[in-house]
């Protein structure tokens, strides 16, 4: 977890924010800042909004055309902010020619992340104005982000500072009633009674039999013509 300078006992007055890119020695602890960050946003809503996996970040490092800024007060991470200057990602949603008929060219931010300890205390404008400086020096025009609709604190900090709904993107879920995947128990039929036995060395005829006799009186006729 990220402690903040004031909880060891450094004076408020003295508190500055710096802004750097990121190494790759910060990764763990960039991580952790996330998890402790979203922890409670995540318990509540359908998308995740920090990346999946651990791995998923570590790959983001290697990604080009991609920012990613620590914010620091003294040793801590106070606030972490990642932007694209294309839609990137294996499940990003962004139609591109959607902005293209508009004549808009968007800074995507992929994160915006402020410890709990500094919300409110000037971290997230600092951060915002920061990502508007690198909108204006790459030819942005406009800076993009996904928000919770159920994150009512964002959603008002955003507004706060003038952004606007672009798209409405709803999850739409239907009950489907359940049925279990096996069968019942089925009742099977009573046995039938078993057929009387055939007398043993018993062979089967397929037609009637002689008549008893018949053979020998028919080869009797024969003889005495």
């Amino acid at each position: 977890m990220t402690t903040s300078p004031k909880s060891r006992g450094e004076p408020s007055s003295s508190l500055e924010v710096r802004v750097r890119r990121i190494h790759r020695r910060d990764l763990n602890r960039t991580w952790e800042f996330l998890k402790l960050v979203f922890r409670d946003v995540n318990r509540e809503t359908v998308e995740y909004q920090r990346p999946r996996t651990k791995r998923r970040f570590m790959e983001v490092y290697s990604a080009e055309g991609v920012e990613q800024l620590l914010y620091e007060v003294g040793s801590d991470i106070v606030g972490y902010s990642e932007c694209a200057y294309e839609a990137s990602g294996d499940d990003n949603w962004v139609n591109p020619r959607w902005f293209e008929k508009r004549g808009m060219r968007p800074l995507f931010v992929e994160e915006l992340a402020v410890h709990p300890d500094y919300q409110g205390r000037g971290v997230g404008g600092f951060m915002l104005e920061q990502l508007q400086h690198l909108a204006r020096t790459r030819g942005c025009t406009h800076l993009m982000l996904e928000v919770a609709e159920n994150n009512e604190s964002a959603l008002a900090w955003y507004r706060a500072r003038s952004f606007y709904k672009l798209d409405a993107a709803i999850f739409l879920a239907q009950k489907v009633p359940g049925e279990p995947e096996l069968l019942p128990p089925r009742r099977l039929k009573r046995k039938q009674a078993a057929s009387p036995e055939a007398p043993a060395g018993a062979t089967p005829t397929t037609g009637p039999a002689p008549a008893e006799g018949g053979s020998a009186r028919a080869g009797a006729r024969r003889r005495s013509k």
